[in-house]
């Protein structure tokens, strides 16, 4: 089976969290067991003004597939897709993006929201199956709703990528001038991933706060961000994008991700494979990977963070505790666990 694993604005996305997803999905197509073999582009010839010259000439535009497995929702996917479903090929949609979590991203980011919902409806149910990173974005997709089957499968985690990331603690500390337990974030900097909880537990502690991830500044970017990252609190630092992620997990200590809304949260596992502890918001999709006390903490008030920063920082071993935990729950996320489910979702798809 010739599987067009499809990611649309795969260079502008190449810091994104679709991007380490997409990623992880070709790697475990690697090393699967089963017959299939991907390509990247769905153009003739790699590129899409030739395979637009070539369609003119010869007729033929798009490469030879038998699947369709897309990451995103642009315009040059809809083409795709539509072609696709023209010829009886079978089309996989990952849901990435969903209007819960693309509001709070973006200045007007919000006001979109809504005919987006209206636009993933259609999309999403232009597909022989959806696949989505959890089962809370299944529910939701289900409420829009996408009438279409979905299926839940785990971005996972690329073990490897973690691996020698003490390496860089010394390195990565004395650059941001990181002192005591240093409490860290790492991803892109929006209000949705908890920006102002983040802020106002540091103004309300004394630890060393760090942010590993860029930010607009611009007037682009959230008021919001703007706000924060322009006038930050003392002990917190906006490190904007760093050359290596493992920098960020070496020079941490506890995982600080206050995100309200989350498919997955990739940054997680990423926190976990490299044994650190790890404080979350209490949102449904934390409760369905994770276990309270046993490789997170989850928190629902700002008060009640503060109090779980202040348990960690007095009780070393329940730091080392969760982490030794987070990293059992980060190995149940691998990319042969990933190799798995793509094997199965593209059975169901070819034998129905």
């Amino acid at each position: 089976m010739r599987v067009l694993n499809y990611l649309e604005f795969e260079d502008r996305l190449d810091r994104s969290g679709i991007s380490t997803s997409v990623a992880h999905q070709r790697a475990a197509l690697s090393r699967t067991d089963a017959d299939v073999t991907y390509l990247t582009t769905p153009w003739y010839g790699g590129d899409m003004v030739l395979a637009g010259l070539n369609r003119l000439v010869n007729g033929q535009g798009l490469a030879e597939f038998d699947l369709v497995h897309a990451n995103m929702i642009g315009p040059g996917t809809a083409f795709v897709v539509r072609r696709a479903k023209r010829k009886d090929i079978p089309v996989v949609l990952h849901a990435h993006v969903t209007s819960e979590d693309f509001a709070e991203s973006f200045r007007g980011s919000n006001l979109l929201a809504t005919p987006l919902r209206r636009y993933l409806k259609w999309f999403y149910s232009q597909a022989d199956l959806v696949l989505c990173p959890s089962e809370y974005t299944r529910r939701t997709l289900q409420e829009y709703p996408i009438d279409v089957p979905i299926r839940s499968i785990t971005n996972g985690i690329d073990l490897d990528s973690m691996a020698g990331h003490e390496q860089f603690r010394e390195e990565y500390r004395d650059r941001y001038d990181l002192e005591g337990m240093v409490v860290f974030a790492v991803g892109s900097v929006f209000e949705r991933k908890g920006l102002t909880t983040f802020c106002e537990v540091a103004q309300h502690t004394d630890y060393d706060f760090a942010w590993f991830g860029e930010y607009d500044g611009s007037l682009l970017g959230s008021r919001t961000v703007r706000k924060w990252t322009k006038h930050p609190p003392e002990n917190v630092t906006f490190t904007g994008w760093i050359e290596d992620k493992r920098g960020a997990f070496a020079a941490g200590d506890v995982f600080l991700f206050p995100s309200k809304v989350e498919n997955q949260g990739l940054v997680v596992l990423e926190a976990m494979a490299a044994g650190k502890a790890v404080v979350l918001r209490d949102i449904p999709v934390f409760r369905e990977y994770y276990e309270d006390g046993h490789d997170c903490l989850l928190c629902s008030t700002r008060e009640e963070f503060e109090d779980a920063l202040e348990r960690l920082e007095a009780n070393p071993d329940l730091r080392e505790r969760l982490g030794e935990n987070a990293k059992e729950t980060a190995q149940q996320h691998s990319l042969d666990r990933v190799a798995e489910g793509l094997a199965d979702a593209y059975r169901e798809v070819t034998t129905h």
